[in-house]
C-alpha cells in the first residue's frame, strides 16, 4: 500500500472558494466604510454651510420675508427662507413692536443618482423701525 499525501483537486477548488468569499465579503465592508465616510464628510460640511447662513440671517441676509439662494463650493446650493412666525394661529405679542421670523436654512448637494439636503431652522426677534427690521 503506497499512500499519497496532498490535496485532492476538489479540496483545492473549495478552499478556493472559500477564499474568495471571504475577500468578497471583506472588500463590500471596506468599500462601505469609505463610502459612508464621504457621506459622513458631505453632511458635516452642508451643516457648517447651513449653521453661518443662519448666522448670516440678519447680518449679510435682510430680516425680512422672502428667500436667498447660492452656492457654496461647486456642489452645494443653499436656501435661507425667511417666513413671519407666530407660535400658534391667532397668537399677539404682548410687547407692542416685537414679533419673529422663522429662519430657515436648506443646504443641498448631488450623491450619486439622489440629492441629500440638510435643513437648519431658527427664530429671530424684529422690532418694528429698529434693529432686525
Amino acid at each position: 500500500d503506497v499512500r499519497q499525501s496532498g490535496y485532492t483537486l476538489i479540496e483545492v477548488l473549495v478552499a478556493f472558494m472559500i477564499l474568495a468569499l471571504a475577500l468578497t465579503v471583506l472588500l463590500r465592508i471596506f468599500s462601505g466604510g469609505l463610502r459612508n465616510v464621504s457621506v459622513s464628510s458631505d453632511y458635516a460640511t452642508a451643516t457648517l454651510i447651513a449653521e453661518s447662513r443662519l448666522a448670516a440671517a440678519g447680518i449679510d441676509i435682510p430680516l425680512r420675508p422672502g428667500e436667498t439662494s447660492g452656492t457654496e463650493g461647486e456642489r452645494f446650493e443653499w436656501t435661507v427662507s425667511v417666513q413671519d412666525y407666530q407660535p400658534w394661529p391667532g397668537y399677539r405679542s404682548a410687547a407692542k413692536g416685537v414679533g419673529a421670523y422663522r429662519v430657515t436654512v436648506t443646504v443641498e448637494w448631488p450623491n450619486g443618482n439622489n440629492t441629500r439636503n440638510v435643513g437648519l431652522s431658527t427664530v429671530r426677534l424684529r422690532t418694528e423701525g429698529g434693529v432686525g427690521s
